[in-house]
């Protein structure tokens, strides 16, 4: 007896599981009911593409795709009585990117590895090898990718191999991980063709994985075995062994190679040609209508001769792709699909693998281990991926039942088992970028020889939270938890004109780059700044010259003006923690807005009124008195000494005319300062 109308009401229950297996030529739509340690598909219904919507398993035209899956959905809904609301999908293997990289990870210092640094450094892995496939493909870096799964192969610390980084200590960590990614397109145009007929995705999977779950159950999963699904457009493989999904990727070539060479041979449109390779075992001779009208009669070995060539080449690239995603010969191989029922094509994998012909199946049989149906025949290979949608749905493998909210909508989540916030993230299109932040760039420029950084902003940290709680990348994800994360936003990078170190203007001559400036220009990293003062009126005799105060001879040198002095390109911070010494900010005296000299002026100042003298690390500065007449002290000297106090690697000396000084110490004029690092 029939129980449907005993389960299903107007609306599809909690646990009814609405699959669709959107193919390069054909919809196929499966509902399915849990029944106990199975699945009792109830309804199955399939429509042909009337057009080429669909290319090697990638939708091209979502309009049509959308009309079609409508098509099953409503003859599912009239069959069952019920609306269906929500549906599973797979995402086609065909755009799937497959990378092996090493990624290194330095930490401040050697300290206890835990959760949240192995979380980075399998994130940044999984950046790097995102980069390294989109460099070598030539691919716009603004591409984005989900990830579907990665493996870690091997850990290192502190270049020693490991199994497991947590809590050991150590300051390098290393990862070598195989990570595979799905462009965001593929995902998105799946999800349109949902959205367009009213149905939500509930769960999302890859085709090659939903076919596996069918064609080969978890219990025999020790075994080293391979699944081929061989669909019009592309063939889908995935590998297990030691009880666990492996490896998948896809060969480019499937059943179309084969409808497209009797095309070519027999002048007929690509239906007929479908009609042909479907009947080539029913018939020793098949009749049919070219394009120019006339009628033929070929014998099946005509036509298997016709097509033995692009056979040949469909076997060859599946076992080829078999071997490079296993790493070798499998024990067994299972083909599913409509393309595994073609004629010869068994023999022809059984030949390329060199492997026993009893090792090579068409699947179906283990199909009835997870499901069964009152009326319809689940053997056939065709229901490998809408089967296998329905099973991975049904037992918890990947289905609505596990659902994460994601900024305040469903998360999509490619595979079963545990999650950290970290993999969600990954599979939504967030990268370790986002998760981290970039600082700016500095703009490091050289000024008369001096070494100058304007620095780059640094980056905003991202916000991540978990059920309303501040949440780490390693923290572990439940069903029905909800996510909150906001990326980290990268700093802007540095940027300076020239007139931020010195305007152009009379009596000054600056050169950028060996070419002088009339104009302000925007500043370049690498560009080399020199400044030079041009006299117009004065010329000063070329004698000594006696200080009145001190009446100590000083050798003239050619005057010229200082820069001004920049904030933000070498301010001495608050703290100098080097030297045990801390300045007050308010106590770090200014100029007052006058200009001074820089420390990488080579000139000697000569003395006039209004002005006073020291000597900095044994060459002359002049300084304008300050207007309320105060002294000048050494701290006001810090900014002029030439030292970067952001990055001190030993202690500094003061000194003041051959004698130990402090930082509030009053200044005289034509004081010896000396102001200088000391490497211990």
């Amino acid at each position: 007896m029939d129980n449907r109308n005993s389960i299903l009401t107007d609306t599809l229950p909690d646990q009814a599981i609405f699959a669709l297996d959107i193919g390069t030529r054909s919809i196929i739509g499966m509902v399915g009911m849990p029944d106990g340690d199975r699945i009792h598909i109830v309804a199955i219904e399939r429509a042909e593409h009337t057009k080429r919507a669909m290319i090697d398993g990638q939708i091209e035209d979502i309009d049509q795709v959308a009309k079609i899956a409508g098509q099953v959905k409503e003859r599912l809904e009239k069959k069952l009585g019920c609306r269906l609301l929500k549906v599973c999908v797979a995402a086609a293997g065909r755009a799937l990117r497959t990378e092996s990289v090493t990624y290194e990870m330095e930490l401040a210092r050697a300290q206890k590895i835990d959760a949240e640094s192995v979380s980075r450094l399998e994130a940044g892995a999984i950046s790097e090898a995102e980069k390294q496939f989109m460099n070598r493909e030539g691919r716009d870096t603004d591409r984005q990718f989900y990830l579907v799964g990665y493996t870690v192969s091997r850990y290192f610390l502190d270049n020693y191999m490991i199994s497991n980084l947590i809590d050991h200590h150590g300051r390098v960590l290393k990862a070598d991980i195989i990570a595979t990614f799905l462009p965001t397109e593929v995902v998105e145009s799946l999800y349109s063709a949902m959205h367009k007929i009213g149905l939500e995705v509930a769960s999302l999977t890859l085709e090659p994985i939903a076919a596996i779950n069918a064609a080969i159950p978890q219990n025999i999963r020790l075994l080293n075995l391979a699944m081929v699904d061989i669909g019009a457009g592309t063939s889908d493989i995935a590998v297990c062994r030691d009880g666990s999904v492996t490896g998948y990727t896809m060969a480019i070539l499937a059943g179309d190679e084969i409808t497209e060479t009797i095309m070519k041979e027999y002048l007929v449109d690509f239906g007929t040609a479908e009609k042909i390779k479907s009947q080539i075992d029913e018939t020793e001779e098949l009749n049919f209508t070219d394009i120019l009208g006339f009628e033929q009669t070929i014998t099946r070995e005509a036509i298997f001769s016709s097509i033995k060539e692009a056979s040949s080449r469909l076997c060859q690239e599946i076992s080829d792709k078999i071997l490079e995603v296993n790493g070798g010969m499998p024990s067994a191989v299972f083909l599913a699909g409509g393309g595994s029922r073609l004629s010869g094509l068994k023999e022809g994998i059984v030949e390329h693998l060199k492997i026993d012909s009893k090792r090579v199946a068409i699947a179906g049989n283990n199909f009835k281990i997870n499901a069964y149906s009152d009326e319809y025949d689940l053997e056939n290979p065709e229901y490998a991926t809408p089967l296998g949608i329905v099973i991975s749905a049904g037992f918890n493998i990947v289905n609505d039942g596990f659902r994460v909210i994601l900024n305040e909508r469903p998360a999509k989540l490619f595979r079963g088992g545990t999650f950290t916030v970290m993999d969600v993230l990954m599979m939504n299109g967030y990268n370790y970028q986002d998760m981290i932040g970039r600082s700016g760039q500095n703009l490091v420029v050289s000024v008369n020889g001096k070494r100058t950084v304007f620095y780059g902003e640094k980056a905003e940290p991202s916000v991540l939270t978990l059920n309303g709680e501040e949440a780490q990348l390693s923290d572990q994800v439940s069903a029905e938890d909800w996510i909150v994360f906001v990326p980290a936003s990268h700093g802007k990078s540095a940027s300076a004109m020239l007139s931020d170190i010195e305007k152009p203007g009379a009596g000054k001559k600056i050169l950028v780059n060996g070419i002088e400036a009339k104009e302000d220009l925007p500043l370049k990293s690498g560009d080399s700044i020199v400044i030079e003062i041009v006299l117009e009126k004065e010329i000063l005799p070329e004698e000594d010259w006696y200080d009145e105060a001190e009446e100590e001879q000083v050798p003239y040198q050619e005057p010229v003006s200082a820069p001004q002095n920049i904030p933000g390109i070498l301010t001495p911070p608050a703290q100098m923690t080097s030297t045990g010494i801390q300045i007050d900010k308010e106590q770090r005296l200014k100029l007052d807005g006058h200009t001074a000299a820089s420390a990488s002026s080579d000139a000697v100042f000569h003395k006039s009124n209004g002005k006073i003298t020291f000597f900095l690390n044994d060459k002359p500065m002049t300084f304008p008195v300050k207007p309320d007449q105060r002294p000048y002290y050494l701290m006001d000297m810090l900014e002029y000494s030439g030292l970067d106090f952001k990055n001190l690697t030993g202690k500094v000396v003061l000194e003041v005319n051959g004698e130990s000084s402090y930082f509030q110490q009053e200044l005289k004029s034509r004081d010896r300062i000396m102001i200088y690092q000391v490497n211990e």
